[in-house]
């Protein structure tokens, strides 16, 4: 309701001037402490003196300060617009007083008595909020669980530092400020959800952080902010001895990146990796390769273009499919296996005859003693051996070769008479012996180099192309699984690509495989926990690698197998999750059905799209009670028709206030032949083709496989005809993601006769 109806508006007026006078003064204070950290970290850079430790340390303490004070200005600056969302009035049990706790996203304390102003949402205490019902509630803390009794929750809308609107609730679901909230427009939605994070969602970003957590998420469901807001809310849990720059969030590419780009900032989060499979997997390479772009093959699929037959599509699939499986990973590590058994030289470490360590010695260290190591991890300890042998045996070998001189030169004193010939024999055994000797220290010098200078590990790529060079001892690995015949397809497949030196995202998990367990990851994972959005795109393999990289199963893996479009290569159960890859650990698995992104009317159509997957296991969004315009299927007999009219909608929705448009075709050629049309009728919009990197907004025009991941306030199907939407797997999953990504208005076309997915 509008705040200034509400019986108590004028006490909840004066607590918020209360609550922003003090922001005010704590912030003033705090940008004074600033100045002063500021002035120090300069002048103490400006007269830097390396050789003095006290100064070094002053000064990294220093800059820790300015660090966490920037941050605080930072979100000081914000929440001075508005300092907090909702209330929740909670008396615990055993004591009569009751807590105003008022729920932001910064935590404010009083200096004078540290009584709480405002409580960060990510607290143990604000679970209350999002959780709790009037009546008997609890929280768990790190003391246990809190029990008491929740007599009030409020919910607040402050812009710009005024209260505009306010009201009592119960359930947080399908209340009037939630309606409001997803109401607003793209711009404002992918922010601003702490206010009206649900249980179910909640439930994942409050999730145990130490074990992998999939969840199975619909369109529209909120997966990606859930997401960026748990990871929120672990830096803030876990602070003390975590910092962002130990998670990364894996994304589908670049342009998706950038459309999440300014969530985390917002919520007081900086420094957490971001990346796409494809970038992290060249860092951990090591070397730059082009990488044939996902979008590229899943388009030849779609386009169905002349170039490509039917069978040989099926066949680039099924190939797709076998190298991403955990078989191809398994037929890898074996080869990896025949690396490990021969990569010491069958050689002993030896100084002139003597063995210090013999090859089997050196062997048992390297397969076993050492076998948690990379191989060039291990070589470093067995040169830590070698050097510790030497050390140890040099003085023994050198008394070894003067005693056995000594003993020679006893039995000549011992067996000639003292004559020339003898003092001769004496003098050459004597030369011989220091001869000797000196070539033994010399050699000393040099045999743990000469030992290590034998070993040569090649490059991932180099590995990677002997595997697959199609040798017979290589390809028996296969045949446990797959015949000779399709054997050789997989292998000259993959060649032909690797002979462009290019790569296919199918190949970099092998690659990434071969730098971990032969080079090791040096410095360049310090990761402890990985998000991984759009997740059932990826392949069980690359997971796997992740995993073994990470050596722990702290995950949080989120995606929607009824957005699948990769399913040829990637997960298609989440129990597949559980069973082959997080089989060590108790993995968690939560559902978000609830969709927050669209309208009644807008889902059930596209629930009927879905429904024809035939798929019992796939559970259907269920729209939040939020209803608009019934979707309009309109059937034109031209391109050109259909643009003109697409033009008329444009114009609308601007009218309407509407900021981003997104008009979906379903191949890229079909995306060109509408931009013409459009050009012409000099309606602006930015072609999305698959390279870009950042998302601007407006109206785009883009393709099908593109879209996924995406919102706009309104969405236009260019064509949704029979000919163009059969009913097959991939073309079912293009047009339900399609459909799933308004907000608030979707207009569907048809060149002639729609299909029979929307009937």
């Amino acid at each position: 309701m509008t705040a200034s109806v509400h019986p108590e508006y004028s006490i909840e007026v004066e607590r918020l001037k209360y609550i922003l006078n003090y922001m005010k003064a704590y912030n003033e204070q705090i940008i004074k402490q600033k100045s002063k950290i500021d002035k120090d970290v300069e002048y103490s850079i400006t007269h830097y003196n390396s050789d003095n430790a006290e100064q070094f340390n002053e000064l990294m303490i220093n800059t820790t300060m300015q660090e966490n004070l920037n941050q605080r200005v930072k979100n000081l600056s914000k929440s001075l617009l508005k300092p907090y969302f909702a209330r929740v009035d909670f008396r615990e049990a055993g004591n009569e007083t009751v807590q105003k706790l008022y729920i932001g996203k910064i935590s404010l304390l009083k200096d004078e008595d540290n009584e709480p102003l405002i409580i960060d949402w990510r607290a143990p205490i604000a679970n209350l909020y999002y959780e709790g019902r009037i009546g008997e509630a609890m929280y768990k803390c790190q003391d246990g669980v809190v029990k008491g009794e929740i007599s009030l929750k409020r919910q607040y809308t402050i812009e710009n530092a005024e209260l505009k609107e306010m009201y009592d609730i119960d359930i947080t679901t399908n209340d009037d400020f939630l309606q409001a909230s997803l109401g607003s427009s793209k711009d404002n939605r992918l922010k601003d959800i702490v206010s009206t994070i649900q249980a179910e969602q909640n439930r994942v970003i409050r999730a145990d952080m130490w074990k992998p957590l999939i969840v199975q998420g619909a369109a529209g469901g909120g997966k990606t902010t859930i997401a960026l807001h748990r990871i929120a809310y672990l830096l803030y849990n876990h602070e003390d001895h975590l910092s962002p720059k130990n998670f990364m969030i894996i994304a589908p590419n670049r342009f998706f990146l950038s459309y999440i780009s300014e969530v985390l900032p917002d919520l007081g989060v900086e420094n957490v990796l971001q990346t796409t499979f494809e970038d992290l997997a060249m860092n951990i390479i090591g070397t730059k390769f082009k990488i044939k772009p996902t979008h590229e093959k899943l388009a030849s699929f779609v386009e169905k273009q002349e170039s490509f037959s039917e069978e040989s599509i099926k066949l680039t699939r099924k190939i797709s499919r076998f190298k991403s499986s955990l078989h191809f990973m398994n037929i890898l590590r074996r080869y990896i296996y025949e690396i490990e058994r021969n990569f010491l030289p069958k050689d002993d470490f030896r100084i002139h005859d003597v063995i210090l360590l013999s090859y089997n010695q050196l062997q048992r260290l390297f397969l076993q003693e050492y076998s948690y190591l990379p191989f060039m991890k291990r070589m470093d300890e067995i040169k830590k051996n070698l050097t510790n042998t030497l050390r140890q045996n040099k003085g023994r070998v050198l008394e070894g070769v003067e005693r056995s001189y000594d003993i020679k030169l006893e039995q000549v004193r011992s067996s000639m008479k003292d004559c020339p010939e003898r003092r001769k024999v004496i003098i050459e055994l004597t030369e011989d012996r220091d001869a000797l000797l000196e070539k033994i220290k010399k050699e000393s010098k040099t045999p743990i180099r000469a030992y290590m200078d034998k070993i040569k590990a090649k490059a991932p790529f180099e590995y990677y192309k002997e595997f697959m060079s199609g040798k017979e001892e290589y390809r028996e690995y296969f045949h446990k699984y797959i015949d000779d015949a399709f054997t050789m397809e997989v292998i000259n497949y993959t060649n032909e690509i690797l002979e462009q030196v290019m790569l296919e995202v199918e190949d970099l998990a092998p690659l990434m495989l071969l730098r971990y367990q032969i080079h090791g990851l040096e410095d360049k994972f310090s990761v402890r926990h990985i998000l991984i959005d759009e997740a059932q795109d990826f392949s069980l393999f690359q997971i796997y690698v992740l995993k073994s990289i990470m050596k722990s199963g702290s995950f949080t893996i989120l995606g929607d197998l009824s957005q699948g479009i990769h399913s040829y290569r990637g997960i298609r159960n989440w129990s597949d999750l559980s069973r082959y890859i997080f089989k060590d650990e108790e993995s968690a698995f939560l559902t978000l059905e609830q969709s927050y992104r669209t309208t009644v009317e807008i889902m059930e159509a596209a629930n009927k799209v879905i429904k024809n997957l035939e798929n019992e296991e796939l559970p259907l969004a269920k729209p939040v009670i939020r209803h608009g315009e019934e979707v309009t299927v309109t059937e034109l007999s031209s391109i050109k028709e259909i643009a003109t009219s697409i033009k008329q909608k444009i114009e609308d929705a601007k009218k309407e206030s509407f900021k981003s448009v997104a008009i979906i075709c379903k191949t890229l050629q079909e995306c060109k032949a509408v931009k013409q049309y459009l050009d012409k009728l000099k309606v602006k919009t930015e072609f999305i083709t698959g390279h870009e990197k950042e998302y601007s907004g407006g109206v785009v025009l883009i393709p099908s496989y593109l879209v996924k991941g995406l919102e706009f306030d309104v969405v236009i199907v260019a064509n949704a005809s029979k000919d163009a939407y059969r009913k097959e797997e991939l073309d079912i999953k293009l047009l339900y993601i399609a459909m799933t990504r308004p907000l608030h208005r979707l207009y569907i076309y048809s060149l002639g006769v729609r299909t029979e997915l929307l009937d």
